[in-house]
């Protein structure tokens, strides 16, 4: 009877991932006094079958089970509005949990028009409030957004200009920026496709077409040396003095030393859109025909380091597409 017993134990629903774990997904109503025993011996068949990392996600109406969870070795990853996930490492071996989303992506819109003013606005909120700091448009990138499609949206949302996306100028990276998480942010250039400014009255103050030299004058650009660094390059832009890069849309599709050569002509990278465009930009770059981003170190305004990228001219290669082609 006692092994009978323990044959009916009833465990959790779990699926495989593709890395020897499990993930379960918790559906329906568990007594939270039954859970306990339930995620036990759902643990212990684990081990036997010799799953790695397990993931619990937690619907926020299950929350009465966060505590069960916890005690039995799990720990918190993430969490969004409508579950939090909570993983275990079984084995013991070293931890390959990977970590959670470690950066937020921003952008901000370099709008000019044919007059060489820039659009530019004022924040009701946040650290430039009172401050009379006229600044670019800027956002966060939505999940599952594209960031070109991103600025295009916030200088909408904050303007009411629309505009058509042209290319990147530059990006930074900053750390410890939002609760611990690092920062990316893009600056792109946009064209606009209309002038008349209807601004947001939730988070702008003020909205206008200032000449590019204002804007790049401003006391706080001066003395920031980001700000002033995105300054130079927009400047350097409207003289055509600069190459950004340009979007191409692509379709997706995994050490050791090879030839860049048998690299780029692997069949995988032949098919792969993606793959054979980076490709061949790593093929012009090992010929000296192509410019990337070089990184320059910045202290941000509360001193923390940041990279952005180098104001580089791609002489006769005027995109990353042409470069290739």
């Amino acid at each position: 009877m006692s092994e009978n017993r323990v044959e009916q134990v009833e465990l959790l629903s779990s699926d495989n991932d593709s890395y020897g774990g499990v993930v379960v997904k918790i559906e329906q109503p568990i007594d939270s006094k039954i859970f306990p025993s339930l995620l036990r011996a759902s643990i212990s068949q684990w081990r036997q079958q010799g799953k790695k990392g397990v993931w619990i996600k937690l619907p926020i109406d299950h929350a009465n089970l966060v505590e069960a969870t916890v005690k039995e070795g799990f720990r918190y990853h993430h969490a969004e509005p409508d579950y939090l996930m909570l993983v275990c490492w079984l084995p013991e071996t070293a931890d390959t949990i990977p970590l959670n989303a470690s950066h937020r992506v921003g952008v901000g819109s370099f709008v000019m028009n044919s007059k060489r003013e820039v659009l530019v606005v004022q924040e009701i909120s946040g650290k430039f409030k009172g401050t009379g700091v006229w600044k670019f448009p800027t956002g966060v990138v939505n999940e599952g957004e594209d960031f070109c499609t991103a600025a295009i949206r916030e200088v909408k949302e904050e303007t009411g200009i629309d505009t058509e996306f042209v290319e990147v100028l530059a990006f930074r990276q900053s750390h410890k920026s939002f609760f611990s998480k690092s920062d990316l942010l893009f600056i792109c250039m946009l064209k606009p496709r209309n002038f008349d400014i209807e601004k947001q009255n939730l988070e702008i103050e003020a909205a206008k077409w200032m000449p590019i030299e204002d804007y790049a004058v401003q006391p706080f650009n001066q003395k920031q040396e980001l700000f002033n660094y995105v300054a130079k390059i927009c400047l350097s832009k409207s003289e055509k003095n600069y190459t950004g890069f340009s979007p191409l849309v692509t379709t997706t599709g995994s050490g050791k030393w090879m030839p860049v050569e048998d690299y780029a002509a692997q069949p995988f990278n032949q098919k792969q859109e993606l793959f054979n465009y980076v490709a061949k930009i790593c093929l012009s770059k090992s010929e000296k025909n192509y410019a990337g981003f070089s990184p320059l170190a910045t202290t941000t305004g509360s001193g923390k380091t940041s990279y952005s990228t180098s104001i580089i001219k791609v002489s006769s290669k005027s995109n990353m597409i042409e470069s290739c082609n």
